[in-house]
Formats: structure tokens, C-alpha cells, sequence
């Protein structure tokens, strides 16, 4: 069994530091924050190889708040193979710091 462990190790993908990546965003309409998580494991596609060979993930994530306001606010996020964001794109919201 350890050389079947062993080949199994080789061939899976790098695992990132931390599991979850976390990113606040404000509504446009209300003014509200809302946090959104996406599970690194889990939530992102795997995006089409570039001309190079390279592996992009893409995550597509609508958060609602819990307040009054309906307002949509959709988020885009593309990583890179080593799970690292490269890009992130908001609509109907905006982007804000993470509270500490």
C-alpha cells in the first residue's frame, strides 16, 4: 500500500496553504457588507488552458445579504494552478478590506 500512497501524492494537484478564500464586498444599492467564501477544494471550474499550458480556475459566486435589499452582487474570481487569485471582477458592489 505505500507505493500506491506514494503514486497517489505524485499525481494529486498542490494544495494551497489555506482552505477558504474570504472576500468582503459592499453593496451599491444599500450600502450593506457581506462576506463571501469560496472552498479552494471545491467551488472553482477548471478554466481552458492558455496557449502556454497553463491552468486557470474560475469561480462564480452571487451573494444576496440578509438585510432588505435584494440587490444582487455577483463575483468573479480566477485563480491559477497553484490556487493563488489572480484576477477578481464585482458587479453590483464593490470590492472593501477585510475586517480584522
Amino acid at each position: 500500500m505505500g507505493f500506491f500512497n506514494t503514486l497517489a501524492n505524485l499525481l494529486r494537484p498542490p494544495r494551497p496553504a489555506h482552505r477558504y478564500y474570504l472576500f468582503p464586498v459592499r453593496c451599491n444599492r444599500c450600502g450593506e457588507t457581506i462576506e463571501g467564501r469560496v472552498d479552494l477544494y471545491n467551488d472553482l471550474s477548471v478554466e481552458c488552458e492558455g496557449s502556454r499550458g497553463e491552468t486557470t480556475f474560475r469561480c462564480r459566486k452571487v451573494l444576496l445579504g440578509p438585510g432588505a435589499c435584494f440587490q444582487p452582487i455577483e463575483v468573479i474570481l480566477t485563480f491559477d494552478a497553484s490556487r493563488s487569485l489572480k484576477e477578481r471582477r464585482v458587479k453590483g458592489g464593490a470590492f472593501t478590506e477585510p475586517v480584522t
